[in-house]
């Protein structure tokens, strides 16, 4: 028997299942893994940046006390000098900034001064000299200042 109508027999067309969105097509595997690198150099750059320039913060922490504690007397000017000192020893271990003084010390903190060199040359004499001074001729407030200016122009 042949039937009647062969076309009724014929089903609708279906369209194919959509792909959703799970799991994603190759490109963007090969995306999310380069932005996960990306991300990972991101933090890891701000992290060795970071611990890199911690002396700097220690530093200027350590300044911050100083200059509350401001006074014209050679031990305050000593320890201006120590925490310079320790800064560049940190800054540049090469070059043993710790066992210089005097002129040599003064010239040694001009040098690495990028600058205003000739015009802190009168206040970096004085920070230096004052240690040994009774009665120091340095201004506090200018060697806070200089201090200041000298680690800020030693940011890595």
């Amino acid at each position: 028997m042949i039937p009647k109508d062969p076309l009724s027999q014929l089903k609708d067309i279906h369209l194919p299942q959509t792909g959703g969105f799970w799991p994603p097509a190759p490109g963007w595997w090969v995306l999310a893994f380069a932005l996960l690198v990306a991300i990972a150099i991101l933090v890891w750059a701000l992290r060795r940046r970071h611990l890199k320039n911690r002396w700097l913060r220690q530093a200027k922490a350590e300044l911050a006390i100083l200059e509350h504690s401001g006074a014209k007397e050679p031990q305050w000017f000593t320890q201006i000098n120590g925490l310079l000192k320790r800064a560049a020893r940190e800054r540049y271990p090469d070059e043993n900034p710790e066992a210089l003084s005097g002129e040599q010390w003064a010239s040694y903190l001009l040098r690495h001064l990028p600058n205003e060199r000739i015009a802190q040359q009168p206040v970096v004499d004085a920070l230096v000299n004052s240690v040994w001074q009774p009665h120091p001729t340095a201004e506090p407030a200018l060697a806070i200042e200089f201090a200041r200016t000298w680690l800020e122009a030693q940011k890595c």
